[in-house]
């Protein structure tokens, strides 16, 4: 399916029911909440190693100040503290971005497959319930690309204060849905299909994404707190619906011959 395809689609998109999509939500959720929590568990494993190269420097750099204010008390080495400081400023805000970009681009990835999961489970299909889709050779460069433009929308929306953010997090939802289900597509494409979904149904996934995400949190809490990492997934199927209900899938074999070839990597 073409990016002309799909927005033809999403401008003819009929009403969707606020009930059937949160009903279609809790009966899928039963069927999927232990991928979500299996999503979930790898995002934080993953992020281990991203962590620790963000802490390495500080604590090679906080090593050498130590060493610095130490043995330094003339105005030669006031001067080269001055320039190890400069030095440290600009590596921490290099790391700082790797950083957030690295986290962007694994959440993007896992959710994205979960999402592809998601429609196994939803149409009853045969498939591999592949995690790592999108970190294989054909996407992995895609998925780090679209991880930094999501970290930099997310980012401008922010600075633009409050209400922006409120906006931006449904189409940004959307983007990942929309990468999903057609990772063949350009970034521009991805990211301009993902606003116009989320402009045409922004009013109704807004509402489900505060419902679900607030019964998700309730539900989780009354199961002793550790239920939050299972039923957080909840709050992401609500986008998935819409997706489907609005835009649909290609034809299923295509689909499915695209999975086989990609799970031979």
């Amino acid at each position: 399916m073409n990016s002309t395809e799909i927005k033809s689609r999403i401008e003819n998109a009929s009403a969707l029911d606020f009930g059937t999509i949160f009903n279609q939500s809790i009966e899928l959720f039963k069927k999927v909440w232990v991928q979500g929590l299996v999503t979930l568990l790898l995002n934080m494993v993953l992020a281990i190693p991203v962590i620790m190269v963000v802490y390495i420097p500080l604590l090679f750099f906080g090593f050498i100040s130590a060493l610095t204010v130490s043995s330094s008390y003339d105005s030669y080495d006031s001067y080269g503290q001055s320039g190890m400081s400069v030095i440290m400023v600009v590596v921490l805000v290099i790391v700082y971005v790797f950083m957030i970009v690295a986290m962007s681009a694994i959440g993007l990835g896992l959710k994205a497959a979960f999402y592809r999961i998601c429609k196994l489970k939803d149409l009853e299909q045969m498939g591999r319930e592949d995690y790592f889709y999108f970190f294989k050779k054909p996407y992995l460069g895609k998925t780090i690309k679209l991880g930094v433009a999501f970290t930099g929308i997310a980012f401008l929306a922010t600075l633009l204060c409050f209400l922006p953010i409120i906006y931006a997090v449904v189409p940004l939802s959307f983007i990942v849905v929309v990468y999903a289900f057609n990772p063949d597509l350009s970034i521009s494409e991805i990211i301009k299909l993902g606003f116009d979904l989320g402009n045409k149904k922004w009013l109704i996934s807004f509402g489900l994404m505060i419902v679900s995400g607030f019964l998700a949190m309730v539900t989780g809490f009354l199961m002793c707190g550790f239920g939050l990492y299972v039923t957080s997934s909840f709050g992401q199927l609500p986008a998935y619906f819409v997706y489907k209900e609005v835009v649909g899938f290609d034809d299923e074999n295509e689909q499915m011959r695209r999975i086989e070839q990609l799970s031979t990597f």
